[in-house]
């Protein structure tokens, strides 16, 4: 898409490329006129998993400072707190707090968590959508509310994230990690443009096997932790009970798409999204959710692996935003693009095309799962730059 010539190296991938050829070497030039690190001040989002505890670390050994932040999002209302292990996690985190030398604050945004991404999941759900709280919380939490109360004070917010920044005729663009297999820019795709400019990844470069090398080596608490695993504010509350919770059952009927058949009964259609294979209770499977009939509460759903009915090569994306700019100016025509419907290591690719207010992808193979409400993530043909994202529509 662009030259090479054009591709210039960030701030950030020059300090962590000079970890290559030294740690003294990458502390003289980063002590340069041009590099002056020491004045930058940088806010540390550490959860006390292996990946944010080696940000710490990194960012130590490129001679910054940073001020530690833990933020406490797990949901809290009139019955108490969901659980979520929030005493472990800030126990790891003091430790590596007192291990480098860096201040240590602990924040809460559990109400701005739930007026922003909790009342937007339940919302969606019941309206039959698949929502995705992890994006949300990235742009509305993360980068936004820590924002306004404490990350304007710092220039830089580092975080544990799989992915990379990349500066393409002076402006970033988000760009995938090294590591492709735990690449995060699917949920980093809804993030503006200012909010990029002030994030540092500093695991970015690295492979996971390397990233626990580094906190082994370092006798960090965290090194032997397993990654989470699902929505960070459930804690260890299943999803299905979250959502039993607050929208409580509705019994309807799973009905076979090709014969019209009823072949059981679900207890409500915001337990189930489209592509699901798994909790529907059917016997003879493999069985896949199709769709669903939101008025009448019926799940409809097919048996085995047809292409015809499981799969679809069109993806239509309302609200499509670019994180840092258009990058083809004018949209007249379809531009060809590789892009993501789920958090998943494969690309799929295809042409995109603006309709309208709407921008439709044309798939160059059938796709399975196209779930209206999900996010679908635009990347450069070479997989290489996130260019935005924007919400799956129901094809009409």
């Amino acid at each position: 898409m662009w030259p090479a010539s054009s591709v210039q190296r960030s701030l950030q991938e020059f300090c962590w490329d000079s970890f290559r050829n030294g740690i003294s070497s990458a502390r003289n030039a980063l002590h340069s006129d041009d590099f002056a690190i020491t004045k930058v001040e940088i806010a540390a989002l550490v959860s006390g998993g292996v990946d944010s505890s080696v940000v710490v670390y990194r960012l130590k050994e490129a001679g910054y400072d940073p001020v530690i932040f833990y933020i406490r999002i797990g949901m809290e209302d009139a019955d108490g707190i969901i659980d979520c292990p929030s005493e472990e996690d800030i126990e790891i985190t003091s430790f590596i707090a007192k291990k480098y030398g860096c201040r240590m604050e602990i924040v809460s945004l559990h109400e701005d968590y739930w007026e922003n991404v909790i009342s937007y999941t339940l919302d969606a759900v019941k309206r039959g959508l698949t929502p995705n709280p992890d994006m949300m919380c990235n742009k509305l939490i993360k980068f936004g509310c820590f924002e306004q109360k404490w990350g304007y004070q710092f220039d830089r917010i580092a975080t544990g994230h799989y992915a990379t920044t990349t500066v393409v005729d002076g402006k970033t663009y988000l760009s995938t990690a090294a590591d492709k297999v735990k690449d995060q820019t699917y949920f980093l795709g809804q993030v503006n443009y200012l909010q990029l400019s002030k994030l540092m990844f500093p695991i970015g470069d690295l492979q996971k096997s390397e990233v626990r090398a580094i906190a082994a080596r370092e006798n960090l608490p965290s090194a032997l932790r397993k990654d989470s695993q699902g929505i960070c504010f459930l804690g260890k509350i299943n999803y299905n009970d979250f959502i039993r919770r607050y929208l409580g059952e509705q019994p309807g009927a799973i009905v076979e798409l090709e014969t019209g058949k009823t072949i059981g009964t679900h207890k409500g259609y915001w337990f189930h999204t489209i592509g699901q294979r798994k909790g529907l209770g059917l016997s003879g499977g493999p069985w896949f959710v199709i769709k669903k009939d939101i008025p009448r509460n019926i799940i409809y759903v097919s048996n085995g692996y047809d292409p015809e009915t499981q799969y679809g090569k069109c993806v239509n994306l309302r609200d499509l935003s670019f994180i840092t700019q258009d990058p083809w100016g004018a949209f007249d025509d379809c531009k060809a693009v590789a892009f993501k419907i789920r958090h998943t290591p494969e690309f799929t690719f295809g042409t995109l095309r603006r309709i309208g207010d709407i921008y439709r992808i044309e798939s160059e193979e059938k796709i399975q799962g196209i779930a209206s409400g999900q996010f679908g993530v635009i990347y450069d043909r070479e997989c290489r730059l996130c260019l935005g994202s924007g919400v799956i529509m129901e094809e009409e």
